[in-house]
């Protein structure tokens, strides 16, 4: 593909952790020579949220941030210290993520769907799309969330039972793309068996795939590999996912 060519693509990372990007500002320069025009920065606690809220201030129109409570930073004593400062400032957020649940870590079940339940009742009561992480949790987080009645739902790096991917689709909800579409055959096969309508790009930066650490601009690849699984040409999926995202976010990027 020509550089021309490349000139035309308009991308968005719906999924990055910026805050642990190093040279931040080299990295949001080369995502926009790239075609990224919109970045959602997902924060995982106190701390990171408000890293996520000051750099998107910095980079108005092209950081969005989304403040979450990722249960990998859950603990028992800074719960409610938590919750209350994500319902303080959740007007400064597009969406509320990255939020779920984990069953591969130790920290107690009841524990992770009392804070994820909790946290659920702040998106109904302010509106906002949630981005969810569920390792070897996909169905108990689909139950939730249609229980709480959530509409806007984005099962973050989708690797889950195809089963429940149809029920998923079914709910509206949407499901995001990594560049571990590389490599997983989980991923793949969901985004094979998921309509475009339906799929958001990410990197999640700045996770590693295949030993090379990703960043923003890395969109470029989770896109080439979208476009080669559906079968469509590269232009047509920049567009339809960037519109998704726009839907998804109630964003215009």
């Amino acid at each position: 593909m020509n550089e021309d060519n490349l000139n035309q693509i308009k991308v968005v990372d719906s999924h990055a952790h910026l805050d642990e990007l190093k040279d931040l500002t080299d990295v949001l320069i080369k995502a926009k020579e790239s075609g990224v025009i919109g970045i959602v920065a997902v924060g995982t606690g106190i701390e990171s949220n408000k890293k996520m809220i000051q750099i998107a201030k910095e980079n108005p129109k092209f950081v969005y941030p989304a403040i979450g409570y990722h249960p990998w930073e859950i603990k028992e004593e800074e719960i409610e210290t938590n919750l209350s400062w994500i319902k303080e400032n959740i007007h400064d957020a597009i969406a509320l993520g990255e939020i779920g649940l984990d069953y591969k870590i130790k920290l107690k079940k009841e524990i992770q769907i009392y804070v994820f339940e909790r946290l659920l009742e702040v998106a109904c009561e302010f509106d906002k799309p949630v981005i969810l992480h569920c390792r070897f949790s996909h169905q108990k987080v689909f139950e939730i969330v249609k229980m709480k009645g959530i509409n806007r739902v984005l099962f973050h790096w989708y690797s889950g039972p195809l089963n429940l991917l149809d029920q998923i689709i079914e709910a509206g909800y949407f499901i995001s793309a990594t560049p571990a579409l590389a490599y997983s055959l989980p991923h793949q096969e969901a985004i094979k068996r998921t309509p475009i309508e339906k799929i958001l790009l990410e990197t999640d930066s700045p996770v590693s795939y295949q030993g090379k650490e990703a960043s923003p601009k890395d969109v470029l690849i989770t896109l080439s590999y979208v476009s080669r699984l559906k079968g469509l040409d590269i232009f047509s999926v920049s567009k339809r996912t960037t519109a998704n995202a726009s839907q998804f976010f109630n964003i215009n990027f």
